[in-house]
């Protein structure tokens, strides 16, 4: 035994040093989790393991107990029925590859202290690599993993397909959880068995890819998903394109998870000594239920994942629902006086502010003619930034910089700058005129970056630009690339916008950007490095808020969701929520406003005023603490509640939503999560309107007591009975009584 631990440690001190190794054991680990790979050199590359962190003797009796022998790349050709990471047609027209561990090497980043760990493939036969790579982080529980491929071959070699990597999961009561929906309806929770046959999740629009299906998972391996407890493990594609997940489920014992960018009319042509890198997939592991995985994704993104991830983020009125198109000049000066007495801090201009020729009136023309109306805005950008400066906010403005409209003065000079098919006429999306400019083309991503850097430059004082995206590629074409690479149409354009957002991110490093795309369309951390936050939905009714915001906060932290308080009837729904609800609900992500602030009565302002001064007392425990959902909107119980605790676990924020009204209904009491046992809470109702207090108002408990019995919140406001309402919501603050 001291012999095999010994062999182990000379292992990991040689990856450790970056040296290459005949390996058998990789063990790939975060302080609590364990990946285990083996890589004999000349042999496959197979993944044993996955899950709580093994120790050294654990490391060499695992296999022993039983482990996965799949491979952790399968390749197409020499095995042909299991689905595969990755399958290529060779220079010479050969279909198949057998690759091969070449070697093992590993380099730790001396900025991050992040650690890759390299297993380079090479096939047998033909000069083609692959190099799969793990990344680590010394202070989050995330693995991420991604591969690098290039050949040496005379020819060009076609990638059909090329996943990113994924797991074997063994075969049990395995349950997968993901999003789905539409526009208006995002983010929504679908749970389903693993069973016989392909679960296949995917997207296709080429602009935007999270309105009816998200690039990533929870798997509970322990039956239907717990939020608290249960092992589960979570993965996120960190791609802004289209993608493909796959579980493949046949007569063996493990499942098999593949994950990568939807090859679907994608094939790619690598080039002679070209490398094509993947996108990468983050995995992580828990055995504190989904809520668990939550807080590794919410903290690894606040840090390596999220632009301005450890900032606070202001609180802001948005001009959209208020006035739509009808910007000018006095009602935006209207609209920075009441968000600022509110005690806001941020006023963002919506559409409709520009075009010279082509008036923005409406959807229907205009996009790429990024010129002031000055009969709109007689005084210009100038004058709006004077109004901000003179009511103490900051101002923002919105923008669709990837599309334009064939009513423009850009389309009219430059038609070949949009996707389309030759020989045909290009389909049109939003207003009958929309289309999407070709950011494969690196004159359009230099329109794109001096459209942006003329703004920042004339106007230094924007603070925030809300990025639009309203439409799909609608149809298949690119005016810039050849005819033999039509199929990297849809790669291109990500990298071109990839290309775009770093470009603008490393001149305007401090500027808040906003990822809007028909609302939730891009939500997704290969987006979010270059955004500080995505618009979770065009439907800003509170109550189906609940649900979406819920889905939402699987893998991305409060701080990234903006949520607004919007009028009544909504817009979308055109339900009547009353306005205690409503704030409830947007103080529980980024809050905002939606709404014309000169439409809401005198005691709604004040509601408002009042909500927006809490918040600011427990903005860090909502936007930078650990999130536990405690009750599912989707269990159909009448109520949702989740939490948020800081790190140092001496303040929380409890929030409680009834979600149906019945008579005679009957609601359980919500144990909390997270609190520190030994500790004692004063609680504390934020945003108040009942006629008295609640029972325990300003009493204290101990954090045991909370978590094992919670608090019996009343279904009902006590309010005059011409003030009742069908809705009840609660905000609960929990400070450490000293």
């Amino acid at each position: 035994m001291k012999r095999i631990i010994q062999k182990a440690m000379v292992l990991m001190l040689c990856l450790a040093a970056g040296m290459p190794v005949q390996a058998q054991n990789v063990h790939i680990s975060t302080s609590t989790t364990s990946l285990v790979l083996q890589a004999p050199k000349g042999g496959d590359l197979t993944c044993a393991y996955y899950g709580d962190k093994l120790n050294e003797s654990e490391l060499e009796s695992m296999l022993s107990a039983g482990a996965s022998k799949r491979k952790a790349y399968p390749v197409y050709g020499m095995e042909t029925v299991a689905e595969t990471a990755l399958a290529v047609v060779h220079a010479d027209g050969n279909m198949t590859l057998q690759m091969q561990v070449e070697d093992v090497s590993s380099k730790v980043n001396s900025v991050n202290g992040s650690k890759v760990t390299t297993i380079r493939l090479k096939d047998k036969v033909y000069p083609f690599t692959v190099n799969v790579n793990y990344r680590t982080y010394p202070d989050k529980e995330i693995i991420e993993t991604w591969t690098d491929m290039s050949h040496e071959e005379k020819g060009i070699v076609t990638l059909n397909q090329f996943a990113s990597g994924g797991l074997p999961i063994r075969v049990g009561n395995v349950h997968v959880s993901h999003l789905a929906g539409s526009w208006a309806n995002e983010g929504r929770v679908i749970e389903e068995p693993l069973e016989r046959g392909m679960l296949v999740i995917k997207n296709k629009d080429g602009v935007r890819n999270s309105h009816t299906s998200h690039a990533e998972v929870m798997i509970s391996l322990d039956g239907k998903g717990q939020e608290n407890s249960g092992r589960v493990i979570g993965a996120a594609l960190c791609y802004s394109g289209n993608f493909k997940l796959r579980f493949d489920t046949g007569d063996e014992d493990y499942h098999w998870f593949l994950a990568g960018i939807n090859e679907e009319n994608s094939a790619y042509h690598l080039k002679r000594y070209e490398v094509f890198t993947t996108p990468v997939l983050a995995l992580t592991y828990s055995h504190e239920g989904m809520s668990g995985v939550s807080r590794n994704f919410h903290n690894w993104a606040r840090k390596y994942k999220l632009a301005h991830g450890d900032k606070l983020r202001k609180i802001l009125l948005n001009s959209w629902e208020g006035v739509y198109f009808d910007i000018n000049e006095a009602g935006m000066d209207q609209m920075m006086a009441d968000i600022a007495s509110m005690g806001g801090e941020l006023f963002v201009m919506d559409d409709g502010w520009f075009g010279a020729k082509y008036p923005r009136n409406n959807d229907s023309s205009s996009l790429g003619d990024w010129v002031v109306d000055t009969r709109k805005l007689p005084h210009g950008i100038n004058g709006l930034l004077d109004s901000a400066r003179k009511h103490g906010v900051k101002f923002g403005i919105w923008i669709e910089p990837e599309m334009a409209n064939t009513v423009s003065e850009l389309y009219e000079k430059h038609p070949e700058y949009i996707i389309k098919p030759t020989n045909r006429e290009p389909n049109q999306g939003r207003g009958g005129t929309q289309v999407v400019l070709d950011l494969g083309n690196p004159e359009v991503r230099s329109l794109i970056i001096d459209m942006v850097d003329t703004l920042m430059t004339k106007y230094p004082e924007i603070d925030y630009i809300k990025w639009d995206a309203n439409a799909s590629v609608m149809n298949h074409g690119s005016q810039y690339l050849t005819k033999d690479n039509q199929s990297h149409l849809y790669i291109e354009y990500h990298r071109g916008f990839q290309a775009v957002c770093q470009s603008i991110r490393a001149k305007y490093p401090d500027l808040t950007i906003q990822a809007c795309a028909s609302g939730g369309g891009r939500a997704n951390y290969g987006v979010l490095p270059y955004f500080d936050e995505f618009w979770v939905s065009d439907n800003t009714d509170a109550l189906q808020r609940v649900y979406m915001q819920w889905g939402t906060s699987y893998f991305f932290p409060a701080m990234a969701m903006a949520s607004h308080i919007s009028a009544a009837p909504n817009h979308q729904t055109f339900r009547t929520i009353p306005m205690k609800y409503r704030i409830d609900v947007a103080m529980s992500g980024r809050l905002g406003m939606e709404i014309q602030p000169k439409n809401m009565t005198e005691e709604e302002k004040n509601l408002c005023k009042n909500a927006i001064s809490e918040y600011k007392q427990i903005r860090d425990i909502v936007q930078l603490g650990d999130i536990y959902r405690l009750q599912s909107p989707y269990e159909n119980k009448g109520v949702a509640s989740l939490m948020y605790v800081t790190p140092q676990k001496n303040r929380a924020v409890f929030y409680w939503w009834k979600t149906e009204t019945f008579v005679d209904m009957h609601v359980p009491r919500i144990p909390m999560a997270g609190l520190d046992p030994n500790k004692t809470y004063r609680v504390h109702e934020l945003n108040r309107i009942d006629d008295t207090p609640l029972s325990f108002e300003g009493k204290t408990f101990s954090g045991a007591f909370l978590m094992n019995n919670g608090l019996d919140i009343p279904l009902e406001h006590n309010l005059d009975w011409n003030k009742r309402l069908p809705f009840a919501s609660r905000v609960l603050y929990l400070e450490e009584a000293r």
